[in-house]
């Protein structure tokens, strides 16, 4: 087996912990270590590990080869270009970025140091979408809903950074091509920030997606249907599956003939699989799944769809609050 990659994690909240703990066991890398603003938490957490706990940044930097990077994302642009500039590859908890401009300036910065930057979009990891994109052959019409209870967990961020990013991501992937034409509407509900949000994205090739995030539900739903000639495909993310509906026409028949099937999909980890695929990349200098342009590409899809919300409660006379937002937990 080759030599192991020393990764570290910056920021241990709940989150953050979740990664140090399953870096913990992955098996061609060493968790070196943890470091945190709070020295409490990241004790806490490396003497759980049987791993150190890092004094500061910088001394974490100079420790290890990679590092797994959840903390808010104000603080993400400045903390990963001072991991470049050690020679650090980073996996940054999305959304990439305050900004596009952030964006773009991190990953010119990670190009030009020859270091691997993925962002943390895990779902491109869920079995149930991995087996639907493999299953994607013209997809038209998305139908996407990720409603959740209301919870005290990233309120100083609206919805579509929080949670409709993820899909608006898959939705990027799965139809590879540019959105052409954005429309959206949200509210704030339980906090100041917008709390419930629909967005309708056409695309260049003619594709439409319908996306709905919330999180003042009363139950928790993670569904993403797409519909291609012949084809209904759904995924359910809690369960990790996809089941494709699908219509065969046989001339022999009275008249065409409707199927189901379940797709195969490996028992993997959403989480696990993001962190053994970021450290496959540091190892063999592979491109990421989810490099810096991807992530760049969904937070800019996201911005325009904020944009739209915006536009939309000037003319209802509703102004809304706009914040730096954050990925994971403090």
């Amino acid at each position: 087996m080759s030599e192991s990659i020393a990764v570290g994690v910056i920021g241990v909240g709940e989150y953050g912990s979740n990664h140090a703990r399953q870096l913990k066991e992955v098996e061609s890398a060493e968790l070196v270590g943890v470091y945190d603003l709070n020295p409490d938490r990241a004790r806490a957490l490396a003497a759980e590990l049987g791993v150190r706990a890092f004094e500061s940044l910088d001394e974490l930097l100079g420790a290890v080869q990679a590092a797994s990077v959840v903390i808010p994302t104000a603080l993400h642009a400045e903390t990963a270009s001072r991991a470049f500039a050690r020679g650090v590859d980073v996996l940054l908890e999305k959304p990439i970025t305050r900004s596009v401009e952030e964006a773009d300036r991190i990953i010119r910065q990670a190009e030009e140091a020859g270091r691997i930057l993925q962002v943390g979009h895990v779902e491109r990891f869920n079995p149930g979408v991995v087996a639907a994109k493999a299953a994607a052959r013209n997809p038209l019409f998305f139908e996407v809903h990720r409603l959740g209870v209301f919870s005290a967990r990233s309120l100083d961020v609206d919805v579509v950074f929080d949670l409709m990013i993820h899909d608006l991501d898959l939705v990027l992937w799965m139809t590879g091509a540019r959105p052409a034409e954005v429309r959206a509407v949200g509210l704030p509900v339980l906090s100041d920030k917008v709390d419930i949000a629909n967005a309708r994205v056409e695309f260049s090739n003619g594709a439409v997606a319908n996306l709905t995030a919330s999180r003042v539900s009363t139950e928790k739903v993670r569904k993403f249907r797409y519909f291609q000639p012949y084809e209904y495909v759904s995924i359910d993310f809690t369960r990790r599956d996809a089941l494709v509906l699908s219509v065969e026409r046989d001339p022999s028949a009275d008249g065409p003939r409707v199927g189901f099937r379940k797709l195969e999909t490996e028992t993997r980890e959403p989480l696990r699989a993001e962190l053994e695929a970021f450290v496959e990349s540091v190892r063999t200098r592979r491109p990421p799944l989810v490099g810096g342009r991807e992530g760049r590409e969904a937070l800019a899809l996201a911005d325009q769809v904020m944009n739209c919300i915006e536009q939309h409660a000037a003319r209802v006379n509703y102004p809304l609050a706009r914040a730096a937002g954050r990925a994971g937990e403090l």
